[in-house]
């Protein structure tokens, strides 16, 4: 066997499709950003707004009446927007997952789609964080009254309580998640500062690209700031929804009380936030035209980790089962009998049929690479996975150790309204984001086109000089 054939046997799959140039990367994602906005973005965007809008009217009236409004009971303290805030928590790591841990495992197929997500992570945690403060129903008390800072009152928040965790871990995520996305974004705004021909515009993108020159220096640099934030970011991803967890494992409640939930939430997780992320590439790549960015090869690898995280999560719902019955506690195997026959038994069959029997068809290649198919099963799961957090809140709460302190829990309007809301400002956010910073990271897309065409027989034309200082 030739050389030649033997190199053309060991090329993986293509990472780019069209027989794209350096230029063209250039060109293609630098064109949503220098052309006015389609029909389509503007009507995602108003629509967007108009959600948001409804949510935050919802909102205010809720601060103004108290939280009456709402379907709260007793013993049903925790609703709708304990669950929102988990779910969004949860939708906010693969973006970390994406950039960081696929990086450090030099998986060259995370370029096309690491910067999308790492922005989904920003937007969703910032979507997150608004429900704890929401929940209080007098935001401007809870500001002053349980933010951990010096006072003259000698008044500090309970630092042993799970709830105030999750204000060191989410804040902390989304610090790091926020300076690891800016530090990856810093050659492309050089090179959409560089194309810039309105004279604001190129201001605005010189002072964010921080006088970067793709020098050697720059690279250097560069790239050891990456990798360090890269192996910061990692051990992130595991602690973030493990604390989030706590919130639920550390009480005596039936149902909550279980080690297996640190774990069960991480997988949960990524599952949720791979199934969001192939939603908006499945999107961004129709309305952007970047199908040779995001190709076919990117999404089954995405469907492939959906399919392996939701048959962990499918693992974890049984041994959940298995551990209520081996405990020998009457109360622990009533709290699970009753979430899958008890009156919510609809939520509970939602939450499994979304999370583990739907993704079984990405068994099969033909759904793996079908955009149809993988667009609705990603609705599918975070359904599913929205669900799942409405399970582990309600079910467990709904009836309490005494029948006559026993209640049914409904979401109001208010309650649906102002989650539809968080959805509405999300993607505003993330429809902001496609139209002013290039949605794939061009500087990687570059360096992986440089490797694999040093190892072809018909390399592209390319710069020299783009080629040699990324590798």
């Amino acid at each position: 066997m030739s050389t030649s054939t033997e190199v053309m046997h060991y090329v993986p799959d293509q990472l780019v499709t069209g027989g794209k140039t350096l230029a063209d990367v250039n060109n293609d994602i630098a064109a949503p950003l220098e052309r006015f906005p389609n029909g389509r973005w503007w009507a995602c965007f108003i629509l967007a707004i108009c959600v948001f809008g409804l949510g935050a009217l919802l909102a205010s009236d809720m601060f103004l009446n108290g939280l009456g409004v709402l379907g709260l009971n007793q013993p049903n303290g925790w609703g709708v927007f304990i669950v929102d805030f988990v779910f969004w928590v949860g939708i906010g790591h693969a973006g970390t997952l994406i950039s960081a841990i696929l990086f450090l495992f030099r998986q060259k197929w995370r370029t096309a789609i690491n910067r999308s997500a790492e922005a989904m992570t920003i937007f969703a945690v910032m979507t997150a964080l608004l429900f704890p403060v929401i929940h209080t129903g007098r935001p401007w008390y809870a500001i002053f009254w349980l933010l951990p800072y010096p006072n003259q009152r000698h008044l500090w928040v309970n630092f042993r309580s799970p709830l105030l965790w999750d204000v060191f871990a989410v804040g902390t995520y989304f610090t790091i998640s926020l300076v690891f996305w800016y530090i990856g974004l810093v050659p492309d705004l050089a090179s959409i500062r560089d194309r810039a021909k309105n004279r604001i515009r190129k201001v605005v993108y010189t002072i964010l690209s921080m006088g970067w020159r793709g020098s050697n220096k720059n690279w250097s640099h560069y790239e050891t700031a990456y990798m360090l934030l890269a192996g910061l970011s990692t051990p992130l991803v595991l602690s973030v929804h493990s604390v989030v967890s706590f919130d639920f494992a550390v009480s005596n409640l039936p149902g909550w009380h279980t080690t297996i939930f640190p774990p069960y939430f991480v997988a949960g997780a990524i599952f949720s936030g791979f199934a969001m992320v192939v939603t908006l590439l499945v999107i961004a790549r129709e309305m952007f035209n970047l199908k040779n960015y995001i190709t076919i090869g990117h999404l089954e690898k995405m469907n492939k980790i959906i399919m392996a995280t939701g048959m962990m999560v499918g693992y974890a719902y049984a041994c959940e089962f298995f551990i209520a019955w081996y405990s020998g506690s009457p109360f622990e195997r009533f709290a699970f009998i009753n979430r899958a026959f008890g009156p919510y038994w609809w939520a509970y069959w939602t939450m499994a049929s979304c999370n583990v029997f739907i993704p079984q068809i990405f068994w099969f290649k033909k759904a793996r690479t079908s955009i149809p198919v993988m667009f609705v099963v990603s609705l599918f799961v975070n359904i599913g996975m929205w669900f799942e957090r409405f399970v582990i809140v309600v079910t467990s709460l709904h009836r309490d150790f005494l029948p006559s302190n026993w209640r049914y829990y409904v979401p109001t309007f208010y309650d649906w309204g102002i989650t539809l809301g968080s959805f509405g400002w999300f993607f505003i956010w993330f429809l902001i984001f496609c139209r002013i910073l290039p949605v794939i990271a061009m500087a990687e897309v570059k360096g992986v086109m440089a490797q694999e065409d040093s190892h072809s027989p018909h390399p592209h034309p390319s710069h020299p000089k783009e080629v040699s200082v990324r590798v």
